[in-house]
């Protein structure tokens, strides 16, 4: 691999094809760090914090859905630390398929990439559907397909200029996110003290019925795999690195701050909530983007004495959708893109515009999205839900990739004498970090049907749970039949660097 050092603005970054070079000419590093904050903010602030937080409460309980979060909160710490180190040693649009290309089997690598570009391409077409709903609330009377073609459109060409033109958008988009998000906390934080919305319910809803725990270690344990879904979208910061300017600096500083701003976030709205709702409210279970006025935001917004507290939270809503769906986008077509450079993806999808941008993975990615939206519209939807299924475990399956590569990388690092002085990002906490960072996303991947262990499990429900899993393992198995490729030796990994 060509790893001269480069001197102009926009160097170009390398990709990996089953171990041989490629040359990635045409993406430009226009990501400042402001930038790379938001998108891992922003992708991980969506409809499972402002909507789905009410039901993991009314499961699990306060103590039980803060006890979730909290342990998810520490895997996603440990994944973030590993994301880090390898994002500033190789920053490449490539990230999880290059990495595990390099240092863990060509084969696993190929199953990753594809992984990651279904998982956001059908992730679009959920979007698609969710945007018409939230719609809905305002003009119920305009056909829901009109919303979705105009949302499409609109998506498309956020990401089809340049990449600061996305970085703007999300920037925005994740900010008033993370406004909401801080004003709902100081908000409930005044409620709790009784100096706004009436008396304070004090500790009450912590002790009534079955609380703090509701559900006892089962309960916890299904509120830890809506919590993984609700994080998901911080490995975004990896995809976003191989176009961040300056990636040796920008990086460990994103990496730095989001995992404690999401933390923060996470934590103190389920606490908030925890203090003011109590987990028998009716309005938390039924929570949902068809039910704004139930979202625990708008419940609080209201007792507040907020006017429009379910037309602000629906606009809040619609933001968080808007900005899923940019980011799924420009995530699923720089994979691809990264794809088609190293030879995984047939090679056009490697060709940019004069802006930098990856038309042809573009349009690719947008027409698998409205493809899968279609299916929602088609006899009973069965086609999409299975879609839906298939990339269900996606996510995970991606952390999984991340923990086990960032424990290869570390071996050959090893292997090849190199000191880890020379990290400009060392994840603080390895060997341990990647190991029980992986165990826990093993764990949570197994427990998705918790049907299994109580022994009321049907055969199609555990397909259609497992179906991701399924197919991530047949891609990769599939790959490595034909291609006859083996896992990398840590003594010859590639660990040469973009300069």
């Amino acid at each position: 691999m060509d790893t001269h050092a480069n001197t102009s603005p926009n160097p170009p970054m390398s990709g990996v094809a089953n171990g041989d070079a490629g040359e990635e000419q045409g993406l430009k590093r226009s990501l400042g760090a402001r930038h790379l904050n938001m998108i891992a903010i922003g992708g991980a602030i969506g409809t499972g914090l402002l909507v789905a937080s009410g039901g993991s409460i009314s499961q699990a309980g306060p103590g039980g859905a803060l006890a979730a979060y909290a342990a998810i909160g520490v895997m996603v710490y440990l994944l973030m630390q590993s994301l880090g180190e390898m994002s500033t040693w190789l920053p490449a649009s490539g990230s999880f398929e290059t990495w595990a290309t390099r240092w863990v089997s060509p084969s696993f690598g190929f199953a990753m990439g594809w992984n990651y570009w279904f998982n956001w391409a059908i992730t679009l077409a959920a979007e698609l559907v969710a945007v018409s709903v939230v719609m809905r609330y305002w003009f119920p009377d305009i056909p829901a397909i009109i919303w979705s073609a105009l949302f499409l459109t609109l998506l498309f060409l956020m990401n089809a200029f340049t990449v600061r033109g996305f970085g703007e958008s999300e920037f925005w988009f994740a900010l008033i996110k993370v406004v909401t998000v801080v004003v709902f906390l100081g908000i409930g934080l005044l409620m709790i003290l009784g100096i706004l919305g009436g008396s304070s319910p004090g500790v009450s809803n912590w002790v009534t019925g079955e609380a703090p725990f509701v559900n006892g270690f089962l309960g916890t344990f299904s509120i830890m795999m809506i919590a993984g879904f609700s994080f998901q979208g911080t490995e975004l910061l990896a995809v976003a690195a191989g176009e961040a300017a300056n990636p040796d600096v920008t990086i460990p500083k994103a990496v730095r701050s989001v995992f404690f701003r999401i933390t923060l976030f996470y934590i103190g709205a389920i606490a908030v909530i925890g203090f003011l709702l109590p987990y028998t409210d009716p309005n938390l279970l039924s929570a949902d983007i068809e039910q704004v006025a139930t979202s625990p935001f708008t419940l609080i917004f209201e007792r507040a004495g907020i006017l429009g507290a379910a037309t602000l939270m629906n606009a809040v809503i619609l933001t968080a959708i808007l900005s899923a769906g940019s980011s799924g986008m420009y995530a699923s077509s720089r994979m691809l893109y990264a794809m088609g450079v190293s030879g995984k993806a047939p090679k056009f999808f490697a060709k940019v515009d004069r802006r930098g941008v990856p038309m042809p993975a573009l349009l690719a990615t947008t027409a698998v999205g409205a493809f899968a939206f279609i299916t929602s519209l088609i006899g009973d939807g069965a086609a999409y839900i299975w879609l839906i299924n298939v990339s269900g475990l996606a996510g995970f399956i991606v952390w999984a990739g991340i923990a086990w590569s960032h424990y290869r990388f570390r071996k050959a690092f090893k292997a090849q004498g190199h000191a880890v002085s020379e990290l400009p990002f060392r994840s603080k906490l390895y060997p341990a970090g990647p190991i029980v960072a992986l165990l826990m996303v093993l764990a949570i991947i197994a427990g998705q049907n918790l049907e299994i262990f109580t022994g009321n499990a049907t055969f199609l429900g555990v397909l259609s749970t497992y179906i991701g899993g399924i197919a991530f393992l047949a891609i990769w198995a599939g790959h490595k039949l034909v291609t006859k490729t083996k896992g990398v030796d840590p003594a010859t990994a590639d660990l040469s660097r973009i300069e």
